[in-house]
């Protein structure tokens, strides 16, 4: 059980954004060498009764963690511990949506614990979150002052995490465990990759002042004088690798300058198309050694690669995501979802999905 629960996030890349017709979208990349099993689209029903300290598992639910979900919400995630679901991000039915990236080398949990807080595990932050908030006013709130992020495995091992969360003013905040404390940035960039810090990246977007969507004029060296033959030259010196200050350089440029779509529909495709900008293809980023992958997973591969990118709308409460395999974007509507009772998990659908329009002759 243990295996099958592990989670391991070694990539991963977010982004808030918008429509013209005022649609607020928020997604991600979920980078990974694999995906957990039981992992799945999963809605959970507001008034679940559940625990963000201790597992059932093991028979150590801290009492006073003991909490009710006001919401309901849907994301990827796990129902494999009957005392808590998990979801690595999502949305809910007040139009907040937001998840967890990994932090490696830079988490750190147990330093900052309000009085009276509730402890909490990091890899149950998102789903509480998500069931207690309908506000990234309220999430920074909740994390100042009800908090405090344990350092306690959760059956076996302490995820490095930090989050993101944004709702229907479009706002993103970025949620930081460090040695100095809980960091929380409001009225961010809009973008988040990994480690490290959100404060570090925002200043590294200074080296990359050049780069511009407009290309460059003609350049004389000597007499000679040498017309461009290319187009996407306001580009140069654009970072192309899948390192994290990399794509959080490319995501930042792309949400200053690429078109908005008109209306949902639109906003979404053009969103995955962005967010395909910062995925990791299979084969270019080699993680564990292929001698150790059964020890970790039978699904794993000795790469990191984007297994799923998932987009929300605030305003519609959709989840949409498609698969490394399968671009067919899919969706759930949590309107329709938030009559049913009971919690609920539709397959990702990895498989490749071609669809043959010659038939229809």
């Amino acid at each position: 059980m243990e295996e099958r629960l592990a989670m391991l996030e070694t990539g991963d890349s977010a982004l808030s954004w918008s429509t013209t017709d005022g649609r607020h979208l928020w997604g991600r990349n979920f980078d990974s060498n694999r995906l957990a099993g039981g992992s799945a689209v999963t809605y959970v029903p507001a008034g679940t009764k559940y625990a963000v300290c201790g597992s059932s598992l093991t028979g150590d639910v801290v009492d006073r963690s003991r909490q009710r979900a006001r919401y309901a919400a849907v994301g990827t995630g796990l129902l494999q511990i009957p005392s808590s679901p998990i979801l690595y991000e999502g949305i809910n039915e007040r139009g907040l949506m937001g998840g967890q990236l990994c932090y490696r080398g830079c988490a750190c949990y147990g330093t900052q614990r309000p009085k009276g807080a509730c402890p909490i595990q990091p890899p149950f932050l998102v789903y509480h979150l998500l069931a207690q908030c309908a506000t990234v006013e309220e999430v920074a709130e909740t994390l100042q002052n009800r908090l405090s992020l344990e350092n306690r495995p959760l059956l076996g091992t302490i995820p490095p995490l930090h989050w993101a969360f944004s709702d229907r003013t479009g706002e993103m905040v970025i949620v930081e465990p460090e040695a100095e404390g809980v960091k929380i940035y409001r009225h961010t960039l809009g973008v988040v990759t990994n480690s490290p810090g959100y404060a570090w990246h925002r200043t590294n977007l200074l080296n990359y002042g050049a780069v511009r969507d407009l290309g460059h004029d003609a350049v004389t060296f000597g007499e000679e004088r040498l017309e461009p033959c290319f187009s996407g030259s306001g580009g140069q010196g654009m970072p192309g690798d899948w390192s994290s200050p990399s794509r959080f350089v490319r995501l930042a440029f792309l949400r200053k300058y690429a078109v908005k779509g008109a209306c949902e529909a639109q906003g979404v495709a053009r969103m995955l198309r962005l967010m395909q900008s910062a995925a990791l293809p299979l084969g270019m980023v080699r993680g564990s050694p292929p001698g150790d992958l059964a020890a970790l997973h039978r699904g794993a591969v000795p790469f990191d690669y984007t297994v799923y990118t998932a987009v929300c709308c605030a305003e519609s409460g959709r989840y949409y995501w498609t698969s490394y395999e399968n671009q067919r974007v899919r969706y759930v509507s949590l309107e329709q979802l938030k009559k049913r009772d009971r919690p609920q998990q539709f397959p990702l659908e990895c498989a490749p999905d071609f669809l043959c329009v010659s038939e229809r002759v």
